[in-house]
């Protein structure tokens, strides 16, 4: 008997929403391993694997344990973590979220940490959560270890020692286990300097190992925390939320091993893209990251991140958005949270606009306001969204999902207020927020219909044709004049805040090789 695997055919997958190709999946695959169940074993291994939940997934055949073979073994040649990844809580004042992936099972994972690398302190226990992807579309099914734990009552601006451990292995006793350990430090308790960075569509390769590099590599030390703005590994190929044959869950495994120099000591805070959603492992396409990340639990969804949240760091809020949500372009989880997000992100808009020491508010999320590249505008996204951005005066919106570097001028109502040329400034406050598309994370790049221009490259356009997708799923021409910078390149963006009396966000842009392609100033109330 054929069983190949059993992705849904693209023509029929365009028509269905991330809930119902998550159903088609999920019977289909009942269907198979009944018949595959005569067969004895492989049905067994199936239907062990398929128990309630939407995380998990049984597999046919061999499960690939691929992760085990990437992996150095600890010291005492027991599993090894990898794939360390550090996360803000609600209160990055005293909350950090370790996860970690490890090649095979093991007995009590825990975390050490201290402020000292002598004396890591008592083991904090770690919660395991597997995940299982069945054999599909040729690919053998696959059995990942991912596991979190939650270092709560840290103090505020201290940096802290970690180890990872379970029990075969301990970070603080065995023997040349010091090359085990990483670091982080908490947000301050009162506003000062800091710098956070942001990218999207990362992926894999040499651009994406280039560029995160770079970002680590910044003049005055590696940044306070990380914004990924969707997209962030690929191991959903289709960019359309359509599980169609192109779903990789091994990729993963080699993603976080990539980022795990950086990650393991930056807080990493990712936003959900199209390549985000993954329709076999729960309706809303979010299973497999609720069990890869853990991130701020105050968001629109009621079952915790990661399609919404937002945390403070000295005098900056951010916000995280899931543009899947009111995506007009690709519509696989269009509306999904009927409504709630958008009401959760008006009224927490209004909250952090009111909170003492809070001078910035910068939203970030995959889909485009305002972009001239490939995927140009999203309709949904200006509909849903850049209403509230205005209300609230949010002052800067991070994008990816164009694989390119763009940057508007001052914006409110869709309209340029003021332009803002390289190196200027402008009072977000007076004159609106500004857009930027920061895609250029290491994926394949994208063009413009317009020729670049940035800083060292001036070529201004008054205006550029491009178009916005509607609800209907038509593209809107429209001739822009907002569109200030423009660079076709691998890069990623660069944010100093510096609080004080004139509090003033110094926002700049570098290529992967650290050229600065763009600066510019944001300030309020002047």
């Amino acid at each position: 008997m054929d069983t190949p695997g059993f992705g849904i055919p693209e023509q029929l997958a365009r028509s269905m929403s991330m809930a119902e190709q998550h159903e088609y999946l999920r019977r289909r695959h009942s269907r198979r391993r009944v018949v595959t169940g005569a067969g004895g074993l492989a049905g067994g291994l199936l239907l062990a694997g398929c128990g309630g939940g939407g995380d998990g997934g049984g597999g046919a055949g061999r499960t690939d344990h691929s992760s085990a073979d990437m992996v150095s073994p600890a010291p005492t040649g027991a599993p090894a973590a990898f794939g360390r990844h550090l996360a803000f809580g609600a209160d990055p004042r005293t909350q950090m979220r370790v996860g970690w992936q490890l090649p095979l099972p093991v007995r009590r994972p825990y975390v050490r940490f201290g402020t000292d690398r002598g004396d890591l302190g008592e083991p904090v226990e770690a919660e395991i959560r597997p995940l299982k992807t069945p054999a599909m579309n040729g690919l053998p099914a696959v059995e990942q270890h991912y596991v979190h734990a939650a270092l709560d009552g840290l103090e505020p601006g201290t940096a802290y020692v970690y180890g990872l451990g379970h029990d075969e292995f301990d970070p603080a006793a065995s023997p040349g286990a010091a090359e085990h350990l990483a670091g982080f430090r908490t947000a301050p308790a009162r506003p000062e300097r800091f710098v956070f960075t942001a990218f999207g569509d990362q992926g894999l390769g040499r651009a994406a190992r280039a560029v995160t590099r770079r970002m680590a590599a910044l003049p005055g030390g590696p940044p306070a925390f990380h914004l990924h703005a969707g997209d962030i590994c690929y191991a959903e190929d289709s960019g359309h939320g359509l599980e169609t044959g192109r779903y990789d869950a091994r990729v993963w495994d080699r993603f976080l091993r990539q980022i795990d120099p950086v990650s393991s000591r930056v807080p990493w805070m990712p936003a959900m893209g199209n390549h985000d959603m993954e329709a076999w492992y729960s309706p809303d396409g979010y299973g497999g990251q609720r069990a890869r990340w853990t991130l701020p639990d105050n968001g629109a969804d009621p079952r915790g991140a990661p399609s919404s949240y937002s945390f403070v760091y000295g005098n900056v809020a951010v916000v995280a958005l899931d543009a899947n949500d009111v995506s007009y372009e690709i519509p696989a989880n269009l509306g999904f949270t009927d409504g709630a997000q958008v009401r959760w992100l008006d009224r927490r808009l209004g909250e952090l606009r009111k909170e003492p020491g809070v001078d910035f508010v910068v939203v970030f999320f995959h889909h485009c306001a305002y972009s001239t590249s490939t995927h140009a505008s999203d309709g949904g996204v200006r509909e849903h969204f850049t209403p509230l951005f205005d209300k609230h005066r949010v002052d800067l919106v991070v994008n990816g999902h164009n694989h390119v570097y763009e940057r508007t001028d001052a914006l409110r109502a869709g309209a340029l207020t003021r332009p803002l040329p390289v190196g200027g400034s402008v009072d977000t406050e007076r004159h609106g927020a500004v857009y930027v598309t920061a895609g250029g994370g290491g994926r394949k790049l994208y063009d413009f219909t317009a020729p670049d221009t940035h800083e060292g490259r001036r070529r201004d356009r008054d205006v550029v044709e491009t178009f916005a997708w509607t609800r209907s799923g038509e593209k809107a021409l429209e001739g822009v004049e907002w569109s200030r910078v423009r660079y076709t390149g691998y890069s990623f963006l660069a944010v100093e805040s510096r609080p004080g009396a004139s509090p003033a966000l110094r926002v700049a842009a570098y290529a992967d090789d650290g050229t600065r392609i763009d600066h510019f100033e944001l300030v309020r109330g002047r």
